[in-house]
């Protein structure tokens, strides 16, 4: 029998959930079991590819958004604060913007649906991995701006260290209607 989903949602958001795990620690070290693919059921895994990003305290990533992949974060070690904002239109909540913070110190996974845009700040040094469910592909990596003022992403930063490419995203009343999630 699969392993009962521990996944919650995260109310701000529809379609974002929390995933609370437990940790067995011992005089050895710990295990944190962090991720089952029976926990989404109507996710397909099938090109599942996993990641790892290393950020320095301060680094903003994001907003980044994708139309064929979700994102399934766990961070390892440090802390972060998670933006989120839904660009689908369909969404009961759309254009809602929220943050989160995710510890290694307090272990949780974040499941980001598509169409909702993530991005973190990293509040220490960090290290995250994320899953998803689709091979990286370049024309479905998209972007918005971390500050964009119609999504009001309450972010805690104020003037974060950004990737050039992060730094260039548009904003969200600049976006095509072709590179917008449904």
């Amino acid at each position: 029998m699969p392993a009962a989903s521990p996944a919650e949602p995260f109310a701000p958001i529809a379609g974002v959930l929390r995933v609370p795990m437990r940790t067995f620690r011992d005089s050895r070290g710990a295990f944190t079991e962090t991720f089952r693919r029976e926990w989404f059921p109507d996710i397909d895994w099938t090109r599942m590819q996993a990641n790892c990003s290393v950020s320095k305290a301060g680094v903003l990533r994001g907003l980044h958004y994708h139309l064929h992949q979700i994102d399934y974060w766990f961070v390892v070690s440090g802390r972060i604060e998670v933006g989120l904002a839904d660009l689908r239109a369909s969404s009961p909540t759309f254009s809602r913007a929220a943050t989160v913070v995710l510890s290694g110190d307090e272990p949780c996974g974040l499941f980001i649906p598509v169409g909702v845009a993530h991005g973190f700040h990293a509040l220490t040094d960090v290290t995250l991995t994320y899953l998803v469910n689709n091979y990286y592909d370049g024309a479905d990596e998209r972007g918005v701006a971390w500050n964009d003022p119609t999504l009001a992403v309450p972010w805690s930063a104020s003037a974060p260290v950004l990737s050039d490419r992060d730094a260039a995203n548009p904003r969200f009343s600049a976006l095509l209607p072709e590179h917008m999630p449904r």
